[in-house]
């Protein structure tokens, strides 16, 4: 949009239609049981999640990566599209349960206890 507002666009409000709901979870080498230290070192084994309604935007997620303390301890930003906010939540917790990643700590655990967190899913 270019930082442009609605009226400039020649889109009105009322005319925005909501096609479903996306949920975007962060994927680090940060370890939530120490605070969210960010933990380095290299990965030994790497498997992202896929399928129907998952897009995954990488930074440095590959086997053999060097995780250093000098840069963001963001591996993967994976993002889940659905119907509605119980089906993203769905294919999100899908995706991350199917993620494997060996040699560094990361916050999917957390990320997991979000997801199936009733305040969350009820979005109370």
């Amino acid at each position: 949009a270019e930082g442009k507002s609605l009226p400039e666009l020649g889109l009105k409000q009322e005319n925005v239609r909501i096609n479903g709901c996306a949920i975007q979870c962060r994927v680090t080498t940060e370890d939530p049981a120490r605070g969210f230290q960010p933990d380095t070192g290299r990965i030994e084994v790497f498997r992202s999640g896929e399928g129907m309604g998952i897009r995954l935007d990488s930074a440095s997620a590959f086997q053999g990566a060097v995780i250093s303390p000098h840069y963001d301890s963001l591996l993967v930003k994976v993002i889940a599209h659905g119907k509605d906010h119980p089906t993203a939540a769905s294919k999100m917790s899908r995706a991350l349960a199917e993620f494997r990643i060996r040699g560094v700590k990361t916050n999917i655990p957390f990320l997991q206890n979000v997801l199936s967190n009733d305040q969350f899913l009820h979005g109370t």
